[in-house]
């Protein structure tokens, strides 16, 4: 990848990813320079003596969300946004959790579709589209001869202990082990079946990193009480570092090494 620029552009579990990623590198190549920048949305990890751009831009619906008179607006078929991602070797996309977000943790006053506004909708329905208009963005503006390009997949959150067999009230807090067996007793995740039914209606070949079924097996993997907040919050949506997403870039780069065809990361 030598003098190639990588981005990724999504929200914090990107950021996860990207951490994972730059802390790798780093790693097998300690005594190499480097520069970490931060310039609004945009961070840049550059190894000056490889000449590679590992760049995070933080994004958390993909679609356009704005400010206007009446509110926040979250623009289901609108992606102006888009014109930072161009010109790039590589990039790995990433949307779902904000979506879920509710009372004063969402982000938006109103959702639009065409010129009609909503307070609220199905979040799985509205991800559907904005993730459509996503790839219709990716389709019209991404030379595949020229960028690679990823879809992160969805990352889990152990918050309901009922979905591993154990009480409702149970969270990732105090989990020490993994769980064991080759299926996730909770299921899959709705909005996987949403990505994997839009790459397959796109005409650029996007690869699929879908870690959402080995990362479910992780409830032991997030920071819990030890995150940001301390013992004021409970994070059982990121990874810790070192940590799961160290796996998802592993298998970033098996497909890689293989040319960039599919691999199944499930058990």
């Amino acid at each position: 990848m030598k003098g190639k620029k990588i981005m990724f552009v999504g929200d914090s579990l990107s950021l996860n990813q990207w951490q994972s990623l730059t802390c790798m590198l780093h790693a097998a190549v300690p005594q190499s320079n480097f520069t970490l920048q931060r310039k609004g949305d945009l961070s840049t990890f550059y190894f000056q003596d490889y000449n590679i751009s590992l760049m995070l831009f933080r994004n958390a619906f993909l679609v356009d969300l704005v400010k206007e008179k009446m509110g926040r607006i979250l623009k289901l078929d609108s992606i102006q946004n888009g014109n930072s991602w161009k010109g790039f070797d590589m990039l790995i996309f990433n949307t779902w959790h904000w979506w879920l977000h509710k009372g004063s943790a969402k982000a938006w006053d109103y959702i639009q579709k065409g010129d009609k506004l909503y307070k609220d909708m199905d979040r799985l329905i509205a991800f559907n589209e904005g993730l459509k208009t996503w790839s219709k963005w990716v389709d019209s503006n991404i030379d595949p001869s020229h960028t690679k390009v990823f879809f992160q997949g969805i990352s889990p959150t152990h918050y309901n202990g009922a979905e591993w067999n154990a009480t409702k009230g149970t969270t990732c807090n105090h989990e020490t082990q993994p769980i064991t067996g080759s299926k996730y007793p909770g299921g899959p995740l709705p909005a996987v079946a949403v990505v994997k039914g839009v790459l397959s209606n796109m005409s650029t070949a996007v690869g699929l990193l879908d870690v959402t079924q080995l990362s479910q097996m992780r409830k032991d993997g997030h920071p819990s009480i030890y995150g940001i907040d301390g013992q004021k919050g409970n994070d059982c949506s990121h990874w810790c570092l070192a940590g799961v997403p160290d796996t998802w870039n592993q298998f970033l780069y098996a497909i890689l090494v293989m040319g960039g065809k599919s691999i199944d990361l499930n058990y």
